[in-house]
């Protein structure tokens, strides 16, 4: 493309992608966004517009694009050898590193997705108690599995527990092997465990589920009724692990679970992801702990590949430091009072929900605490406000704004600016 403008360039790349690429993307985001570098909160696409980035990888650059610590870590291993398909001193040391981070964590196996992590994780459960159903929650996203693909954006609402396939080419088999109940309702969570409790492998939630916190005492209440039946809780922070503290959701909400996964911040940009947990469910993993019909084979060509390893321990050492969260949360707290302050400034009907590192608008003022809350937002309109933000050089995912430890006060403000001229702009009638 030697020759051509920016946007000639990013032009001609949209139109090979629709050539080469099915709807013309990854299966991410819309096929016209192409984006050519970044450095810290900010992203340049190959058009030459740059961004302030909410995106941030769907959440992995947590401390910034192309961070020196971070780079330089990547540099340094890259000639000593990208992969070897064996033990390699930085995956060993992260895995440590995780160990001593998360509550529930006594052993990690590595894997190079959170799809693959939290399938892992059902099915680590699963040869643990030699039960086969999985219990989740309606709305929660947990990969891209045939069991994660129940009830996460079901096209109709099912009565519960009732699961309801995502996508096609699901075998219609494991629908009956997945039950669904409403997040946030542990009169109802309790209930389903209790009457299913000898046929479930598993329990697994995300203990911040997409946008939505947790109720006060839905979490725990999860803890006591799987610990009283012995059945594993499985905390899903592909998404929350090292984001809302250095110990995960787990320590932030102070609940421990038996297993999670993880995903995102502890690759540093790169492929990498874990099942963690205790060490008696761990054991099924290994080939000499348990019996051979209990043992569960898992082998992944990149697992835990030194790159994205050393990638990660920069990352983590990072996020020790102290105040580091503090400025995280200070920012996102001012981001979120001026996104409210503008909502009711233009007299729209919306409400900031999430935690000061993860949030975004939903535009309804009624409560919102589990899936079919989230329905009730006008969907109208966050698009309308989405598109004029990225116009205005704003971009964001359709639903989350992800904070990352660099975005400060000038990006807080072109961002308030951006939102509040949005709204201005909402056709009124």
């Amino acid at each position: 493309m030697d020759g051509m403008t920016g946007l000639e360039a990013e032009k001609a790349l949209v139109a090979t992608a629709h050539r080469v690429l099915p709807g013309g993307t990854f299966g991410n985001v819309q096929s016209d966004l192409l984006i050519a570098s970044g450095q810290g909160p900010r992203v340049t696409d190959v058009g030459g517009r740059e961004y302030i980035d909410y995106l941030l990888g769907s959440g992995p650059m947590f401390i910034g694009h192309a961070h020196p610590e971070v780079t330089a870590a990547v540099l340094a291993q890259v000639p000593k050898g990208t992969t070897f398909f064996a033990n390699n001193p930085e995956g060993v040391k992260l895995a440590e590193a995780i160990t001593e981070a998360l509550p529930c964590a006594e052993q990690v196996r590595f894997v190079s997705s959170g799809s693959e992590a939290d399938m892992y994780a059902m099915r680590v459960a699963r040869a643990f108690r030699g039960r086969d159903r999985i219990l989740k929650f309606e709305g929660g996203y947990h990969g891209m599995s045939d069991w994660g693909l129940m009830s996460l954006a079901p096209k109709h609402l099912a009565n519960f527990p009732v699961a309801v396939p995502d996508s096609a080419g699901i075998p219609a088999a494991v629908q009956h092997e997945v039950l669904v109940a409403p997040f946030n309702d542990l009169e109802t969570a309790r209930a389903l465990i209790a009457a299913h409790h000898d046929e479930l492998g598993g329990v697994i939630v995300e203990p911040f589920q997409r946008l939505i916190p947790p109720a006060p005492g839905f979490l725990q209440g999860l803890r006591d009724i799987t610990a009283q039946y012995g059945i594993p809780l499985i905390f899903d922070e592909v998404v929350t692990g090292f984001r809302f503290c250095y110990g995960g959701a787990q320590s932030y909400y102070g609940v421990t679970p038996d297993l999670c996964t993880l995903g995102k911040i502890i690759g540093g940009g790169f492929p990498l992801a874990a099942i963690a947990g205790r060490a008696d469910i761990m054991a099924h993993f290994d080939k000499g702990k348990v019996a051979e019909e209990r043992w569960l084979m898992q082998v992944g060509t990149l697992s835990g590949n030194p790159v994205a390893s050393v990638a990660g321990l920069a990352t983590l050492e990072v996020l020790k430091r102290p105040g580091t969260y503090e400025g995280v949360f200070a920012t996102g707290r001012t981001l979120m009072a001026g996104l409210t302050e503008s909502l009711r400034r233009h007299g729209v009907a919306g409400q900031v929900l999430g935690e000061p590192s993860l949030f975004d608008v939903v535009f309804t003022a009624e409560p919102v605490r589990d899936y079919r809350g989230v329905l009730k937002a006008d969907a109208a309109i966050a698009r309308h406000v989405n598109m004029s933000m990225r116009a205005a050089g704003i971009l964001k995912g359709e639903s989350k704004y992800y904070l990352s430890t660099v975005h400060g006060p000038a990006e807080v403000a072109a961002t308030l600016a951006a939102f509040d001229a949005a709204l201005a702009s909402l056709p009124r009638g």
